[in-house]
């Protein structure tokens, strides 16, 4: 999709933190404090990249998950910026930038605390993911 094409798609939010790799601020989101059944997917592209399921609230001000649906649709990169060394995600296919990657999340689901800005996702809810095109993923809910 096109630059301007996105920015006529997108919030001037989301267009910040998926294409110039912006953050939202802590405890602003829309999924921070939300925890209906269903899968997160990618603004921009609709990857399906995260489920209710693993979604824990760590405190951190954005919505955290302990894994992605899977990982065939994140890439990872190392970020240097603002003076850390942290692990961007990113969506495989639109290269959205989707948060950061940490390894604090809970030990008995791997460790991994996926740190993600909510201006980076939609949110199908689950009696919406067969006309949504996502039916495979309701078996994440049985």
């Amino acid at each position: 999709m096109k630059d301007n094409e996105l920015k006529n798609k997108l919030t001037p939010k989301q267009y910040e933190v998926t294409q110039q790799k912006g953050t939202e601020a802590p405890f602003s989101g829309k999924y921070d404090n939300f925890y209906e059944d269903g899968i997160y997917v990618d603004v921009v592209s609709g990857e399906p990249l995260f489920s209710s399921k693993d979604k824990y609230d760590a405190g951190c001000g954005w919505p955290s998950f302990t894994h992605p649906i899977d990982l065939d649709h994140i890439d990872q990169h190392t970020d240097l910026s603002h003076g850390m060394i942290r692990q961007e995600v990113q969506s495989k296919d639109a290269k959205s930038h989707l948060g950061h990657v940490f390894p604090d999340g809970p030990k008995d689901a791997g460790g991994q605390r996926y740190c993600i800005n909510s201006a980076a996702l939609k949110f199908i809810p689950v009696d919406q993911l067969d006309q949504n095109g996502y039916g495979q993923y309701k078996e994440i809910f049985k």
